[in-house]
């Protein structure tokens, strides 16, 4: 089997994700299993009854979406017989780890333990420096970072564009004070409007700096091979296989924008055949690639049941 394979990141966690696949599927268990017994904690328990709460914190978050859409893979696997051969692979900020482990340029284990760190960093760096992210509808790249450099230059405060998902969805990243001055603002800048997230921090911001140094130390430690296919990077929108490129770039997405929508224009591009697998959890890349590229074909792998419609659609 060949598709494209896009990751979801961040914020698609749910109470009940990947409980499906694991009661279908024994592949799916058995990462389930190996993530508690890597991490040391009841990750497959916090994904399956929650609370919420904890398990949409970052540190927490990170290496339970992770697991899960490594496990939704390994039971789509498992049901067709064979291996999925990725055409080439992406993620959304987190999911970039998994599209890695996914290309074989890191080991599951390793990846595991490099997202419940890379959280862990980014918890703290956001306790460090009060700060969060807003959403801004409905305004170009040039004219949102323009107000940002006025906003950051008058409330001498961080403010960055940080996530550039698709067409007119931009999200912004700062300190408190730089938010509060781009949202009173953001009408008359052209925003149709702007909405605070319910994020932790300024995720992809200099506010990310230390957690992006701890981050660095702990990849400097970890054995990263050659990628299975050409894997496309947040911070740069470009593919490579190289491992030492791998790494670097993961070191640069912290604090750079995640160029999500010029990443997947790109891939498309490059196949335009190309059929995408977005595994669970969530449906929001698929949501996404319909507005970045109205042609491409993305099939959502959210639960288990979606598995055997997938399978009898390209078969």
């Amino acid at each position: 089997m060949q598709f494209g394979i896009l990751f979801p990141g961040q914020g698609a966690q749910d109470v009940g994700m990947g409980l499906d696949f694991v009661h279908n599927s024994p592949s799916a268990k058995a990462l389930f299993d190996e993530a508690d017994s890597v991490l040391g904690l009841p990750l497959s328990k916090l994904c399956f009854e929650g609370p919420l709460e904890e398990l949409t914190a970052t540190d927490i978050a990170q290496p339970a979406i992770y697991t899960c859409s490594l496990a939704a893979l390994a039971a789509f696997e498992e049901l067709a017989g064979e291996r999925i051969q990725p055409i080439m692979a992406a993620g959304l900020s987190l999911g970039e780890y998994t599209a890695l482990a996914a290309a074989g340029a890191i080991s599951f284990a390793d990846g595991l333990r490099l997202v419940r760190l890379r959280g862990s960093a980014m918890q703290a760096a956001s306790e460090a420096m009060p700060s969060g992210m807003t959403s801004v509808m409905a305004m170009e790249r040039e004219p949102l970072e323009a107000l940002c450099a006025e906003v950051a230059a008058e409330s001498a405060a961080i403010c960055q564009v940080a996530n550039l998902n698709s067409p007119g969805q931009l999200v912004v990243s700062g300190q408190i004070a730089a938010l509060d001055l781009l949202e009173s603002r953001a009408k008359d800048a052209g925003a149709k409007r702007a909405i605070r997230l319910n994020v932790a921090g300024a995720f992809h911001s200099e506010v990310m700096r230390p957690a992006s140094e701890k981050l660095e130390a702990a990849l400097s430690e970890i054995e990263f091979q050659p990628a299975s296919c050409p894997v496309w990077q947040n911070a740069t929108a470009e593919a490579s296989t190289d491992a030492t490129t791998l790494k670097a770039n993961l070191v640069a997405q912290l604090c750079s924008p995640v160029l999500w929508q010029e990443s997947f224009a790109k891939m498309v591009e490059s196949a335009p055949e190309t059929t995408f697998l977005e595994p669970a959890p969530g449906r929001v890349l698929s949501a996404l690639a319909r507005k970045i590229a109205r042609g491409a074909k993305v099939v959502s792998l959210h639960e288990a049941a979606a598995a055997a419609e997938i399978l009898e659609s390209i078969r």
